[in-house]
């Protein structure tokens, strides 16, 4: 009897802890919902509910092979974007729970909107689907994208007419152009290559593979130091440029109140990048250390101009002129010369 009595108690004893733990589990899953779209901003604490903590002995999230218990959005373990983590629930009657959960981590300081004015327009080939787009003196270095159409080439501000030009392979889809000293670096798309132009006559003078952290070649830039590449997500990545194919480092960016995934076109100019959204209407200024953007530009009317017959005809061109910024597109009639106010 008493043994019955013994088994039944255990059995009792079991049945609460399984639902203590499912309690557990479906509160925190609850709260991570809620929580994902909202978001968090670095130093901000995680305040589980307490149907969480009121049964828990102790509580750590990992990413990957690290690990914290301490329940702060901590810039060491997290960074701007999508931060895919478990949480893992020792709980006080001994069992160990885990739940996954996404994480997203904006900036506390909402991005300025800046002003500006346009000064000045030149014309730009409509054939010409840019991808890279940069000026240095009075001369326009861009390339053209899609597969049998792709190119390289450069021409004075205010001419259609280009005084070089490379064609590319026709599987080759260009993509993002940087100079550094006297040579043009290029990203392809989905090719998984990279070219090196001499930057005077455009002709190639090697190849590189591109790195395998990422899939695709958008954007490039150049610091100075390192070529800064993206690759269609939220993410910076700075490329070793004697060694374009191996990555310095990583850095992601983020807003506010949104991670702006699919950065497109780069343009490096006074401590700051400068990025288009694929499809969206705005530039962005990037913070490179943290990647932080700290500024917007919105170009809606502009680029209504053009993707109200095509929606691929997209803002796509960064470059500066002085102070100035020069704006352009996918298929664009014209270069927009705008003073920064």
């Amino acid at each position: 009897m008493k043994k019955t009595f013994i088994t039944g108690f255990a059995a009792v004893l079991l049945l609460v802890s399984c639902k203590n733990d499912k309690k557990v589990l479906d509160s925190l899953a609850d709260y991570n919902n809620s929580m994902e779209e909202k978001g968090y901003h670095f130093g901000d604490k995680i305040n589980l509910p307490e149907e969480v903590t009121e049964h828990a002995e102790s509580i750590s999230i990992s990413f990957g092979d690290k690990e914290t218990s301490s329940l702060t959005v901590d810039p060491k373990f997290f960074e701007f974007g999508d931060n895919e983590v478990t949480f893992n629930i020792k709980t006080k009657s001994g069992e160990t729970l885990s739940q996954d959960a996404t994480i997203n981590v904006f900036s506390k300081t909402p991005e300025q909107n800046i002003p500006y004015k346009i000064v000045a327009e030149y014309p730009h080939n409509p054939e010409n689907f840019v991808e890279g787009f940069l000026m240095e003196g009075n001369t326009i270095y861009e390339s053209d994208g899609l597969e049998k159409a792709s190119q390289l080439i450069k021409y004075p501000l205010g001419s259609t007419t280009p005084t070089t030009t490379e064609k590319q392979p026709e599987d080759i889809f260009s993509e993002g152009i940087a100079i550094a000293g006297d040579k043009i670096y290029q990203l392809t798309y989905r090719n998984k290559v990279g070219f090196v132009y001499d930057k005077n006559t455009l002709k190639k003078i090697s190849e590189f593979p591109l790195p395998n952290e990422f899939g695709e070649g958008w954007g490039l830039t150049y610091d100075g130091k390192n070529l800064i590449a993206d690759s269609g997500s939220n993410d910076l990545y700075f490329l070793d440029v004697n060694n374009p194919s191996k990555v310095v480092k990583t850095v992601p960016v983020g807003g506010n109140k949104t991670i702006y995934n699919q950065i497109n076109e780069l343009e490096y100019h006074n401590g700051f990048i400068y990025a288009n959204v694929w499809h969206q209407p705005y530039i962005l200024k990037i913070n490179p250390s943290t990647g932080e953007v700290v500024g917007k530009f919105d170009f809606t009317k502009i680029t209504e101009e053009y993707t109200k017959d095509d929606s691929e005809h997209v803002l796509n061109g960064i470059a500066f002129k002085g102070e100035n910024m020069l704006v352009t597109g996918k298929n664009w009639s014209k270069i927009y010369e705008v003073a920064i106010q």
